[in-house]
């Protein structure tokens, strides 16, 4: 969730990146738990709340959660929380992580989003499976291909601005968090129906491998990079470094 970019460089020793895996893996884990809760005919949640736009705001309110409660937790503040491929390459644009870690964290961190839907399987067995769960699975909607590449591109330059701003704000610092996980609620109520909702080449690719269904994976992996790099690069420019990190 990239929500705490104001750490200076450091050495990141080899427990981080596997700090950076599990954290995603639980992600993972909840991204499905909601949406078999919500989703899936045989779940009494989703007689309850009729509307898809409602249950698309009760899954986003619920990740949300969960993202906050792993950016603050201890292994997220040690390990900055990126959880995401993209976010770790912007962050690393700015210098905010150093380059010598980029691999391992990418690497943990697709791992990590694999093997947490593969836990959530082994959970809720077959109705993850389920044609309404397609284990959480990202593809584009009704306007194809185009206009999910568009969607997860201003997702993500969007959420990586308003991260890399809030952590400039003394005040506002302390819930970048928050704030990254309240744009995660909006986006998963508002635009999941237009890319499937990402924002996360790792979390895209977990669930892809288990669903078997890599429609427009591309999309996926280029969008949400372009995006971020787009915002630090901009942050970058129009700030100098000491503006960017505290």
């Amino acid at each position: 969730m990239h929500a705490q970019p104001g750490r200076r460089a450091r050495k990141v020793w080899h427990a981080e990146p596997a700090i950076e895996g599990a954290l995603l893996a639980v992600f993972m884990i909840s991204a499905i738990a909601f949406t078999v809760l919500l989703e899936h005919p045989d779940s009494p949640l989703g007689g309850i709340v009729a509307s898809p736009v409602a249950r698309r705001g009760v899954i986003g309110l619920g990740m949300a959660a969960t993202a906050v409660v792993l950016i603050y937790s201890p292994w997220g503040r040690r390990s900055g929380a990126h959880m995401n491929p993209a976010a770790t390459l912007a962050l690393a644009r700015l210098g905010l992580m150093p380059a010598c870690s980029v691999p391992a964290y990418i690497a943990a961190q697709f791992l990590g989003g694999a093997l947490g839907v593969w836990a959530a399987w082994q959970v809720f067995g077959p109705a993850v499976a389920h044609p309404s769960v397609r284990f959480a699975v990202t593809t584009p909607g009704p306007w194809g291909a185009g206009a999910a590449f568009t969607g997860e591109f201003a997702m993500t330059a969007v959420q990586m601005g308003a991260v890399l701003t809030a952590s400039r704000a003394r005040a506002w610092r302390p819930r970048a968090g928050l704030l990254a996980a309240g744009l995660l609620a909006l986006y998963i109520t508002v635009e999941a129906p237009v890319s499937g909702m990402s924002l996360n080449p790792a979390r895209t690719l977990g669930s892809a491998v288990w669903a078997g269904d890599f429609t427009a994976i591309w999309v996926y992996f280029s969008a949400p990079v372009l995006g971020m790099l787009l915002a630090a690069e901009t942050v970058r420019r129009m700030r100098p470094r000491d503006e960017v990190i505290s």
